[in-house]
């Protein structure tokens, strides 16, 4: 287990003089669809600084830009170095939890034995109702794992799933894919399921408008792809005919930025992988067009006088714009910024989970699956364990 030494648990209200021990109310929130809703004024966002490749300063920087912004948060780090940073302002409490288990090989196990970690602590406050959202980078299975046990599988749901919105030049509004690494298998209701919540997180995060759904394939035709494909694929088309869902039918790789769907669903395997390659691809790329514009003399003079436009470009593309992947099926919503993000990122991820609480994403995906009759029954199926749904099967 990745970990650094523990410390007692403490809420340290770093402003306007440090540290004053002060206590942390639950928060009053409204009655929705999902039960999950809050007044704007009340949402408050809870923060794991352990999960940056550089640190909880990145993470720290984020909190403090959102908190500019007007986020009200609720950090889970170590209170010692946070508290030898600039200072964070009146809408931040700290929690002093400097253990961390983002990188742990065995994210399950790790959730279950350090209750004291930062990302338990931060996922707990959530399943507590003292914060409406959860904000964690670093390893997936871990928030997973943290999310399942203390936040709780919504109701009727088969597994969550991780949705990520990807930006294209030329598109209105960002692709989502799911599922991008929750599970890497799934059955065919899983994928039914996948559906209905992408599309819903599409109109309610994203502002898309009746979002074209497809099922990502190795051909357009309905009989083409995998088992789990074509029956999912059958499932869908028979849910899609009372026009609940804009069916689209199974898309191709290259529909991933060609624009041929608004949502595309696939496995945790099959996303992963696919959002893995585009990520190496779009590296490469740039690091080629910089190696070309730098080889020479009339390279670089190109290269600056191209360089607003590259710049355009480069944010147009940018992934932390959106703030990372949502990881959808919860009772609350979490947000799964990548663990490369810089401060900037960190702040996108937030101020996008606040705007999930506003938005009751999760009471829209609910009611979503519940119209379209694709929750699961009680009793069909038991409790769904992290160690499961953490890229394992079933």
């Amino acid at each position: 287990m990745c970990a650094r030494s523990a410390a007692p648990t403490q809420v340290v209200r770093l402003w306007p003089q440090r540290p004053i021990v002060t206590t942390t109310s639950t928060i009053t929130t409204e009655s929705s669809a999902s039960g999950s809703s809050a007044r704007f004024e009340d949402v408050v966002v809870a923060v794991d600084a352990n999960g940056s490749d550089e640190g909880p300063a990145e993470v720290v920087a984020g909190v403090r830009e959102a908190a500019r912004g007007g986020a009200r948060v609720l950090l889970f780090g170590p209170a010692q170095l946070i508290e030898t940073l600039p200072p964070l302002g009146p809408r931040v409490d700290v929690v002093d939890a400097p253990l961390s288990i983002a990188k742990s090989p065995d994210p399950a196990r790790a959730v279950r034995e350090a209750p004291q970690a930062s990302i338990v602590q931060a996922a707990k406050a959530v399943g507590e109702g003292r914060a409406q959202a959860l904000v964690c980078a670093g390893g997936t299975g871990a928030a997973l794992a943290a999310g399942l046990f203390n936040i709780k599988r919504a109701r009727g749901v088969h597994r969550p799933a991780l949705a990520l919105p990807i930006p294209v030049p030329g598109l209105a509004h960002p692709v989502t894919l799911l599922d991008v690494g929750a599970s890497a298998q799934a059955r065919s209701d899983h994928l039914v399921q996948f559906a209905f919540m992408g599309a819903a997180f599409a109109t309610a995060v994203l502002g898309v408008a009746n979002p074209r759904v497809g099922l990502l394939s190795n051909g357009e035709e309905a009989e083409r792809g995998s088992e789990l494909v074509v029956t999912a694929g059958e499932q869908l088309a028979r849910l899609a005919q009372d026009g609940r869902l804009a069916w689209v039918g199974n898309v191709e790789g290259n529909d991933l930025v060609g624009g041929g769907a608004d949502v595309i669903v696939c496995d945790g395997f099959t996303g992963n992988i696919a959002l893995k390659l585009m990520e190496g691809v779009s590296q490469t790329v740039l690091a080629a067009v910089r190696d070309a514009a730098l080889s020479s003399r009339r390279g670089k003079l190109g290269g600056m006088l191209l360089r607003p436009s590259l710049r355009a470009f480069r944010e147009e593309i940018d992934p932390e714009a959106q703030g990372g992947a949502y990881l959808l099926g919860l009772r609350r919503l979490a947000v799964v910024p990548h663990g490369r993000f810089a401060g900037h990122g960190f702040a996108q991820a937030i101020v996008r989970a606040e705007r999930g609480v506003r938005e009751d994403v999760v009471g829209a995906t609910r009611a979503a699956l519940r119209d379209a009759g694709a929750l699961r029954s009680v009793g069909r199926a038991g409790p769904l364990s992290a160690d499961a749904a953490s890229l394992t099967s079933e």
